[in-house]
């Protein structure tokens, strides 16, 4: 049973969210407060160490001050550089165990893996809005009369800052970058893979935070995308702002991105996804003109993929 469109009709779909007029100049404006920033970090040896990687807490300051903290595992034995890969995690949650950021600088990688700011991991949220922050991230900042304070700008800016200490370590060449992540962190990825071109592999599973009003027309009571349906009943019951609303989502709306990337694809959905339903997954991939790659799972949903590691390692390996 479909859950969604049926697949020939997910195949051509290309988005109802609307792509804000001025969207470059937004994020080149982004881009430039970035190129301000100091990419100098700190690293204290973490209390979890493996025979085969040294493991560290790395801080770096992003942009609007916040102190971001990640995981940075890499290999014991490295002689020369090798490749890279940053990772992101799902909303809410954090960068997660040290283990299998260990079992990738097992295998030759230098692993950096990003705590969103104000979620389940050690980065600060010092963002100051005007306007509610009622259950959840997507519409921080909606209401702020300047739209740079939308909350996922800045994040999206600490994935590209992650990934570039990570290209800038001596022990990582800069050419053979991966990223990874699955549901928000699908969503990271594939920003930072369009915000950073020198990112060669990109591995983005059942991405969140695309197509803002296609999942609103659908019953995003029960998905990840709640707090949109929360922010319509408590501040614009009337819907007078609606189209303003998803004007200014735009500007954090992962296909808009999409046309940006030049990383190879392999693109993971879940066709009876509810949680990010498969049309809004199909907006953003049917939008990449880069080398790409659909990995179907019919039968599954938001959950864990069987099989899933083994073909994302497959990608990474060939770094």
């Amino acid at each position: 049973m479909h859950v969604d469109m049926p697949l020939e009709e997910l195949k051509t779909y290309t988005g109802k969210s609307p792509k804000p007029d001025d969207f470059d100049e937004y994020w080149q404006r982004a881009m430039d407060e970035l190129e301000r920033q100091s990419f100098d970090y700190e690293l204290v040896p973490a209390s979890c160490q493996y025979p085969n990687a040294e493991c560290f807490d790395l801080f770096f300051t992003g942009v609007g001050g916040a102190k971001i903290h990640c995981k940075l595992a890499k290999p014991k034995s490295g002689k020369k550089a090798g490749p890279g890969l940053v990772l992101f995690h799902g909303y809410s949650s954090g960068s997660g165990d040290w283990f299998d950021k260990a079992a990738f600088a097992a295998f030759g990688f230098t692993v950096i893996a990003l705590d969103c700011r104000g979620q389940g991991g050690l980065s600060q949220d010092n963002l100051t809005v005007a306007g509610n922050t009622l259950r959840g991230h997507i519409i921080r900042g909606l209401d702020d009369p300047n739209p740079d304070k939308l909350y996922y700008r800045n994040v999206f800016l600490d994935t590209v800052q992650a990934a570039r200490i990570l290209m800038s370590m001596e022990e990582v060449d800069e050419n053979r970058i991966g990223a990874f992540g699955i549901s928000q962190g699908g969503a990271l990825a594939t920003v930072c893979a369009a915000l950073e071109p020198r990112i060669k592999e990109l591995v983005a599973v059942y991405p969140f935070l695309s197509d803002y009003r296609r999942v609103w027309e659908m019953d995003i009571a029960n998905s990840a995308y709640e707090e949109l349906a929360y922010y319509f009943r408590q501040f614009d019951p009337n819907h007078e702002k609606h189209e303003e609303v998803f004007r200014r989502l735009g500007y954090i709306d992962i296909q808009n991105f999409a046309d940006r990337i030049r990383a190879n694809v392999l693109w993971v959905t879940g066709l009876k996804d509810t949680v990010c339903p498969p049309s809004t997954q199909f907006a953003a991939y049917n939008k990449i003109r880069a080398k790409k790659e659909m990995l179907l799972y019919p039968e599954y949903g938001h959950e864990y993929l069987l099989g899933l590691q083994n073909k994302a390692m497959e990608r990474f390996l060939r770094l």
